[in-house]
């Protein structure tokens, strides 16, 4: 006998299993393998049944979801965003401190129901979450010191003999291992490790975007930027969320299409001087 497509397959959970067995045996336990498993709410329920859309970030991205370690008050593009979208569903915004290397795993596993902190859509990251379409993107651009004398342009970065940091989990990482062909590749495990490893001489530079380069240029004094050749890859950033919720993922994109329209994210975008990496399709109102 052949099961419809849609029904569950024949082996029982033990739930069903035990339920089967004791009440009325093995043949019963195969009837309720065929009944449908109890709805699960939707993200969008979810989120207005408890009054509040919980919202990963990574507190150290300056310009977009960054705490100020006196203040402890965080601001960004990201933060801007995420009010306003709370705001439009009407509920209160509350915010998860997350990470690039653990992104995938607080979406996953719930933990947070949108991430918003400029992530970058990759190959990679494209195998587990979903996207929205893209409100910001950006090169890949490199940060050394004011004194590294090896190093003045992007050609002089790939040579035997230099070192090359990037934070783990970042899109950063799979750009240089796909282009270093000479220097040498360091991953750190803290997103501040690269600079650390800069600044102590045992990397030469360090891989980051145009809102971390901004960071460095304007709250240090002993960095320096190498701006990336024309031909670069960009790299489309946008709010990522779990796979498999499509009323969820349709008020995402609905939102950014709206605020791109009625001059919310370019509004945005110019408080925190990220208006060279905005997307193109976004109007100023």
């Amino acid at each position: 006998m052949r099961l419809l497509t849609n029904a569950r397959p024949l082996h029982c959970t033990r739930r069903w299993w035990h339920l089967g067995r004791t009440f009325w045996g093995p043949a019963a336990c195969c009837i309720a393998c065929l009944l449908p498993l109890p709805a699960q709410a939707d993200t969008l329920t979810r989120i207005k049944t408890r009054n509040a859309v919980d919202i990963c970030i990574w507190p150290d991205y300056y310009g977009i979801s960054y705490r100020n370690p006196k203040t402890r008050e965080i601001s960004g593009i990201g933060i801007d965003l995420a009010h306003a979208l709370a705001a439009d569903l009407a509920v209160t915004p509350r915010f998860i401190d997350s990470s690039f290397s653990r992104l995938i795993d607080d979406l996953l596993s719930e933990r947070c129901d949108v991430a918003i902190f400029a992530i970058g859509i990759t190959a990679e990251r494209q195998k587990y979450l979903q996207f929205t379409q893209p409100h910001l993107n950006s090169g890949t651009y490199a940060i050394t010191t004011r004194s590294n004398r090896r190093i003045r342009t992007w050609q002089d970065i790939d040579q035997p003999g230099n070192v090359v940091a990037v934070a783990r989990g970042t899109y950063h990482e799979n750009v240089m291992r796909r282009q270093l062909r000479h220097a040498q590749l360091l991953v750190t495990q803290r997103p501040n490790g690269r600079e650390e490893e800069v600044q102590s001489g045992r990397a030469d530079v360090f891989m980051t975007d145009y809102p971390y380069s901004r960071r460095m240029l304007e709250t240090t004094t002993w960095a320096r930027l190498i701006e990336p050749p024309p031909e670069m890859e960009k790299i489309p950033y946008a709010f990522a969320l779990k796979p498999g919720d499509p009323v969820w993922h349709s008020r995402l994109e609905q939102f950014v299409a709206d605020i791109k329209a009625d001059g919310r994210l370019f509004k945005a975008a110019r408080k925190h001087s990220l208006l060279p990496i905005i997307a193109a399709d976004a109007h100023a109102r």
